[in-house]
């Protein structure tokens, strides 16, 4: 596979539904009530129910993991969660995922993601570095 520096990979858009949240909070035992209760996160000062980061950061990464066709290529993973992902009750949370490779060295290619929610940034420093040789 050759792969260069700028080359785009093909993004997806994905909508949060709360069935969505309580799912992953069952699957990651996190049940903190500002992923299910309006009540709770706007105790918090939460603007409402917030998606879980790490499942925003999971699914971030299948734009690298659709594009090489095999997860276990990756080889590092880092982001920082910069804004919330609010998922109302009836339109649910939609986030666009986007991905650039910014560099390839020694047959492996830094890749940066992108995740907009509401026309902002959700994840910040989004790198991936994955084997492409």
């Amino acid at each position: 596979m050759t792969v260069v520096p700028g080359a785009v990979l093909p993004g997806f858009s994905t909508t949060f539904t709360r069935a969505d949240l309580v799912r992953y909070a069952g699957a990651s035992t996190d049940f903190n009530p500002i992923h299910w209760s309006d009540t709770k996160a706007a105790e918090l000062g939460l603007p409402g129910v917030v998606a879980h980061g790490m499942l925003t950061m999971g699914m971030a990464l299948r734009v690298v993991t659709d594009w090489i066709g095999d997860p276990g290529r990756v080889r590092s993973y880092a982001v920082r969660f910069t804004r919330p992902v609010v998922v109302d009750e009836v339109a649910g949370g939609t986030v666009e995922f986007s991905g650039t490779v910014t560099s390839v060295e020694d047959d492996i290619a830094t890749v940066t993601l992108q995740a907009v929610h509401d026309g902002t940034r959700v994840l910040g420093a989004a790198t991936v570095e994955v084997f492409v040789g």
